[in-house]
């Protein structure tokens, strides 16, 4: 039981469905396909590291530049998918908090990522390690305010079906100066940082309850049979804010680094 009377919420990891993130989630690819790796701006001399590289269409268009990739993610479902789609080129299971990587790559390149991993302190340092001097990174992931009106109506209807909202949430949403400190606390120069909205369409009726299988799967898992009620009130909460003309649009907040190492 949580201090108010409410039963807690174990905040427990996410799990991933390969076929579903590939057919309902692939703005997280599209999104960044072209700014972000133009912004890596890959190349015939690079080793890239695709740190949470998913099903792999990031690191496929790095290869396509001419790069050496390495993809790694936490999920053995996620890096099956990759190997599928693009067996000649290196994916394995790996944590991105506890990196065994020692001066291997000239870039390390993220995208939609880190906010899943919440010892930032051990990724930043696991990022420095694995570059050589020189090295570059490339990173984006949530930032402060990320889906802040759909955690809300998530967390309102946990908290009238009786539970303890206040630890559901598994993601880590830094300020900006907050984490372009802690890079520059672990060796990176800072070159460029920004905080900006992305508001991102999940189309159908159901939007928000797809967001949520996507990405608080485990949520639901632990909710049961009263997920569908939650799904349900969560949707009717935030409705007024966040669906339009038939598309639900998520209140994303992305955060952009690019750094180098000494």
């Amino acid at each position: 039981m949580s201090g108010d009377g409410h039963p807690a919420l174990m905040n427990t990891t996410q799990s991933w469905d390969p076929i579903l993130y590939d057919d309902r989630a692939r703005f997280v690819s599209t999104l960044a396909k072209d700014d972000l790796v133009d912004l890596l701006a890959p190349g015939p001399d690079d080793h890239v590291l695709d740190l949470g590289c998913g099903t792999g269409d990031l690191a496929i268009l790095i290869a396509a530049r001419g790069a050496r990739v390495v993809g790694v993610d936490a999920s053995a479902a996620m890096i099956a998918a990759a190997r599928a789609k693009a067996p000649g080129i290196s994916f394995s299971v790996a944590d991105g908090q506890s990196l065994g990587f020692d001066k291997e790559f000239t870039a390390v390149f993220s995208n939609a990522a880190l906010h899943w991993m919440r010892r930032p302190d051990d990724v930043a340092a696991g990022m420095a390690r694995a570059l050589r001097p020189g090295g570059r990174l490339v990173v984006e992931f949530g930032g402060h305010g990320c889906c802040a009106q759909a955690r809300a109506a998530i967390g309102t209807a946990l908290g009238e079906a009786g539970m303890d909202p206040s630890a559901w949430e598994p993601w880590y949403f830094p300020r900006l100066g907050a984490y372009t400190a802690l890079l520059e606390r672990h060796g990176f120069e800072v070159r460029a940082a920004s905080l900006f909205d992305r508001p991102t369409p999940i189309g159908g009726e159901d939007g928000l309850g797809t967001w949520m299988r996507l990405f608080a799967n485990r949520l639901l898992d632990e909710l049961g049979d009263r997920a569908q009620a939650v799904v349900r009130r969560a949707q009717e909460l935030a409705r007024a804010a966040l669906f339009s003309d038939g598309v639900w649009s998520l209140d994303y907040v992305r955060l952009r680094v690019s750094a180098r190492t000494a």
